[in-house]
């Protein structure tokens, strides 16, 4: 049994077997490899997406879920005796909590697999999906040029920790003061919006801070976008906000990826259980 908190959890190797399972799910999805397994999760109401492939994955694969809202880990009782019982009847914890911290102590408590959903640190499964869609849409995803537009921020940094795993020529793009810890792994920061979208093929961005007027010369146009390589995607990250982070008339584009390219959310998340119960 393994648990996924971060991508720099997994090997490039790890990442190509999710992959594969992903693709063999997307082709065929009618085996019951979840039957009488039960998964309970920790959601906020406001999830959207990642709740509803998560939930469909399951219950699509034989599954059980039991859903709480996340708040419900913000009490008195230790973590540990939390999770100390959840491990009688549960398979699986599956956990969108802003704390990461509070993942990383129900991982030492339990056998059961964990598996992070989003935090304010990172959104492992997210950016796996993503690279999945990528890897279908441009064959050699590893060697392309990938630009991340916004602030330090959990989107950003699981970018980064993809990067590092994958060696990805990865490029942030921000105003001054908002760029992520050198820590994270090896990418460019530039604060230049022209010279960092010249000649990239993947532009990814987040939603920008709020009420930040820095930030108003950072927006992805299409006329930014005529400075990328000529097939290149833009991949916002939703919710994204047409006005803020991307111009209304680029997500009209033939840039933008499209809603289908989130198919694979549900594949991927899939691909990550059974990797976690070394299915």
């Amino acid at each position: 049994m393994r648990n996924l908190l971060r991508i720099t959890d997994l090997s490039k190797h790890d990442i190509e077997k999710i992959f594969k399972k992903a693709k063999e799910l997307e082709d065929n999805s009618n085996i019951e490899y979840l039957k009488n397994k039960t998964f309970v999760l920790f959601f906020p109401n406001s999830s959207i997406r990642t709740r509803v492939t998560f939930e469909k994955g399951i219950t699509s694969l034989g599954g059980q879920v039991i859903l709480f809202p996340s708040d419900a880990l913000v009490k008195k009782e230790d973590i540990k005796d939390v999770v100390s019982y959840l491990e009688n009847w549960a398979d699986g914890i599956i956990v969108r909590h802003p704390d990461i911290s509070l993942i990383e102590k129900m991982c030492e408590y339990t056998k059961i697999p964990i598996i992070n959903a989003m935090t304010s640190e990172n959104h492992p499964c997210e950016i796996l999906s993503d690279l999945y869609s990528i890897k279908k849409l441009r064959e050699h995803y590893l060697d392309l040029k990938y630009t991340f537009v916004g602030a330090d921020g959990n989107i950003g940094r699981s970018w980064a920790e993809a990067s590092k795993v994958l060696k990805l020529k990865l490029t942030q793009v921000c105003p001054q003061g908002y760029e992520m810890s050198g820590d994270l792994g090896e990418f460019k920061v530039l604060n230049s919006m022209e010279e960092g979208l010249r000649n990239t093929d993947i532009v990814l961005t987040d939603p920008l801070p709020e009420m930040n007027e820095r930030f108003e010369s950072f927006q992805v146009t299409t006329e930014l976008m005529l400075k990328a390589n000529e097939n290149a995607l833009l991949n916002p990250c939703p919710p994204f906000f047409r006005g803020e982070e991307v111009s209304a008339e680029v997500i009209e584009s033939k840039y933008f990826v499209g809603y289908e390219f989130k198919k694979a959310l549900l594949y991927v998340q899939q691909a990550i259980i059974l990797f976690c119960l070394e299915i």
